[in-house]
């Protein structure tokens, strides 16, 4: 598969996502962990230590351990190795997936592998043509491990994903209807609401039950985000592997664009792409963020 500021009025009512007690977030929860990870991706090379990164966001040592940990399903100590920028060109440079520079690190070994199964299907050409035309896509804010999560689904299935900080959720909206100008848009969180339990929640990642997805994009877009649909949990890919992956082995620079618009963030994993250097080149909705899905992504590996 959410904040210390305070919440607009529109985002408090909002209801949140019934997750397994264990994996649930409180809403002020990914501010302080967004903050931690910027700490840790401007002084990694420093090795932070916990002490260090409490008093930079205000939490007890203790108190940023528990919050950390419940968020990620790993300590901050653990998510500064796995997850700074030396780590991520190391993984390329060498060829290792994530999965085993964990093992290396010291992370207990997973006891199953977690991932997020998804069914998809294409809207048309002539859908995608004409930005929507007659489509009607719901759409509803919901708190997730990585800020508020906009949702929206057609009858088809899920067709958007965006995220946002509080305060950011009109202009997540607006990005998002600009990919399809012409559809009809409704406020309906009944609708929304359980697919964001499904995506958030691994314990609802199951292969018997994918997850419904519909993809509107480009014909070229469509190859690049299926393949990005085949990198697993723990791994990684650059532009210039999923070019050659669609047989396009020249068109990196077109995969990178393809990649920076996909609608359905995390759900379709371009989180999981990197630069050719193995850098965590920029994303759609922050690069913090990716480094946030990296590290939640790698503590549910090791719980096994």
């Amino acid at each position: 598969m959410y904040a210390n500021t305070p919440m607009n009025h529109r985002m408090s009512t909002l209801p949140q996502p019934v997750l397994e007690k264990d994996i649930t977030p409180r809403g002020d929860d990914y501010t302080v962990v967004r903050r931690v990870i910027e700490k840790i991706s401007l002084d990694y090379r420093e090795q932070p230590s916990l002490e260090d990164l409490a008093e930079a966001v205000g939490e007890t040592p203790t108190g940023l351990q528990k919050l950390f940990t419940r968020w990620a399903g790993l300590s901050p100590k653990a998510f500064l190795q796995a997850v700074t920028l030396d780590h991520a060109r190391r993984l390329l440079d060498s060829g290792m997936p994530l999965l085993e520079t964990a093992f290396e690190l010291g992370m207990s070994g997973p006891g199953r592998l977690h991932d997020l199964f998804v069914t998809h299907e294409a809207m048309s050409p002539g859908d995608y043509k004409n930005r929507g035309a007659g489509l009607t896509i719901r759409y509803g804010y919901h708190i997730s491990p990585f800020g508020i999560a906009l949702v929206m689904v057609t009858d088809r299935g899920l067709a958007g994903l965006a995220f946002a900080d509080p305060g950011g959720e009109a202009a997540a909206l607006a990005d998002m209807r600009s990919r399809w100008r012409n559809a009809s848009y409704v406020e309906d969180m009944a609708a929304t609401a359980p697919y964001a339990e499904r995506i958030f929640n691994p314990g609802k990642w199951r292969a018997d039950q994918p997850l419904r997805v519909v993809m509107i994009g480009s014909d070229f877009q469509l190859r690049v985000w299926e393949a990005l649909l085949r990198i697993p949990m723990g791994q990684a890919c650059t532009y210039s592997d999923i070019a050659r992956r669609i047989g396009q082995p020249s068109a990196s620079r077109a995969v990178g664009a393809a990649v920076g618009a996909n609608p359905l963030s995390f759900v379709v994993p371009c989180h999981r792409a990197l630069g050719k250097t193995g850098a965590l080149t920029g994303y759609h909705w922050g690069l913090t963020r990716k480094r946030a899905i990296l590290g939640w992504e790698a503590g549910q590996l090791t719980r096994g």
